[in-house]
């Protein structure tokens, strides 16, 4: 895995530690502030479900972060683009369904990320 692959891959699994962090711990207080289309009464009602897709996000991170940590250069790639597809996924879906913001911030670096593994720059 080349530099470039791997600082957008480490990137991403950060982005993806602090989702966790957000959606697990900091929903009610600062989920307000991010989410304005949700009625604030909501928060506390949606907490359980957004500690687990904070859980999923930090499976992502985790799968990301194994990817790194691969000394066999195939087999980190394909586990990279694996995880990578599945952010590019998960933001695809967001976008179509939470808030159109989330494609920027979680398709638009999958796609970066899956895009340097391709062109090897």
């Amino acid at each position: 895995m080349n530099i470039l692959s791997q600082l957008i891959v480490g990137f991403i699994a950060l982005l993806h530690l602090y989702i966790l962090w957000f959606e697990m711990f900091a929903w009610t207080t600062r989920g307000r502030n991010v989410f304005k289309n949700i009625p604030e009464d909501q928060f506390e009602k949606t907490k359980v479900m957004a500690a687990n897709q904070g859980l999923y996000n930090g499976f992502l991170a985790a799968g990301l972060i194994w990817s790194l940590c691969i000394t066999d250069l195939d087999w980190s790639k394909n586990t990279a683009v694996f995880f990578l597809s599945c952010v590019l996924i998960a933001g695809v879906y967001g976008a179509m369904t939470a808030s159109k913001r989330i494609f920027f911030v979680q398709a638009v670096p999958a796609v970066l990320g899956l895009l340097s593994f391709m062109l090897q720059i």
